[in-house]
């Protein structure tokens, strides 16, 4: 199951999150597909043992990952339990609160009730005393945000989690809950955004530039634009893609003939390069300095050791890089 502890480790790269200690793989695995009650639990076993195999140390998790809400954390959990009890130092371990979780007024957002509330929730899921890093999933524009980050303070100073992040910010929202957070004596370092070649939002809403003017991190999700990038679309719709079998995310719709066609030239590109489209999708964003870590996720142990092939090669001349942006924004 495992490699040597020397064998493991020397097969990714990490990199130091923002001005913190902390260093996370260049590659994380993201649980938000595949780890529900839909799943199949011995394919989410050997996924999580490839991953952690490879370098890969850290598992991102949200309380509502499913279907059904909170499924994903008690599979994990469960995986942890029974193959990763020993391992519980060598792993970093994130969670989130901040979308819709159970019904009623207290289950959403971001007050001091929920989040406090969710996290023991999703500790008790996971059968852990603690996280290493719990999120703010998204911005709420009606709790205080002062609210919100006293919660964080509290959460870490009560010890159930080591640092905190946020999720889904902006570059305003950013800088004043940074702010806050800092006369709070929290460790926050960490950003959670969604970001990739066909999806620049975080250099538009300043969260890019101000997280690195901060000196945070940041951590990237769907980083194949929910599949677009896999190369898996490229000659039509294949019977078992997340488009036929969940289209919460990504349906037919978003396959419009300009989408395709600027998917076609980028995979032209990624071959010029000698990679797949979706190893040069994961390089683009790895080359950035203001990268931390890129969440990738999987249907299948294979998908994870294709992905770690793009830290082979992230490198990119400047007709690259524009040629990319000509056909991917």
């Amino acid at each position: 199951m495992y490699q040597a502890k020397e064998d493991r480790y020397e097969k990714m790269k990490y990199n130091r999150t923002g001005a913190s200690g902390l260093l996370l793989p260049a590659l994380s695995l993201g649980l938000w597909h595949n780890f529900g009650d839909t799943g199949d639990y011995s394919n989410m076993e050997q996924m999580c043992f490839t991953a952690f195999d490879n370098g890969i140390t850290h598992f991102d998790l949200a309380n509502n990952y499913g279907p059904a809400y909170g499924s994903a954390e008690r599979n994990f959990g469960k995986i942890l339990k029974e193959h990763f009890s020993g391992y519980r130092d060598e792993l970093i371990i994130s969670t989130k609160a901040g979308y819709d979780m159970w019904p009623g007024p207290y289950g959403n957002w971001g007050s001091r009730k929920y989040l406090i509330a969710s996290l023991d929730q999703s500790l008790e899921r996971m059968g852990l005393e603690y996280v290493d890093i719990f999120y703010h999933h998204r911005m709420d524009p009606q709790t205080p945000l002062e609210e919100t980050m006293g919660a964080l303070a509290h959460i870490v100073q009560s010890g159930k989690a080591l640092y905190a992040g946020l999720s889904n910010y902006d570059g305003d929202h950013l800088l004043k809950a940074s702010a806050i957070l800092d006369e709070l004596k929290v460790p926050f370092i960490i950003n959670q955004n969604r970001y990739s070649i066909l999806d620049r939002t975080v250099e538009m809403n300043g969260l890019k530039q101000t997280a690195k003017k901060l000196g945070k991190g940041i951590i990237c999700f769907s980083p194949l634009a929910q599949g677009l990038l896999s190369g898996k679309y490229l000659n039509g719709i294949p019977d078992d893609s997340r488009i036929r079998t969940d289209g919460r995310f990504l349906n037919a719709s978003k396959l419009d003939e300009a989408t395709m066609e600027k998917i076609r030239r980028l995979d032209e590109i990624a071959k010029k390069r000698g990679q797949s489209l979706p190893s040069m999708a994961l390089a683009w964003l790895l080359r950035q300095e203001e990268i931390t870590s890129v969440l990738i996720g999987a249907s299948k142990p294979s998908q994870i050791t294709d992905n770690i092939k793009a830290l082979d090669n992230t490198g990119f001349t400047d007709s690259e890089l524009k040629e990319i942006d000509e056909f991917g924004i």
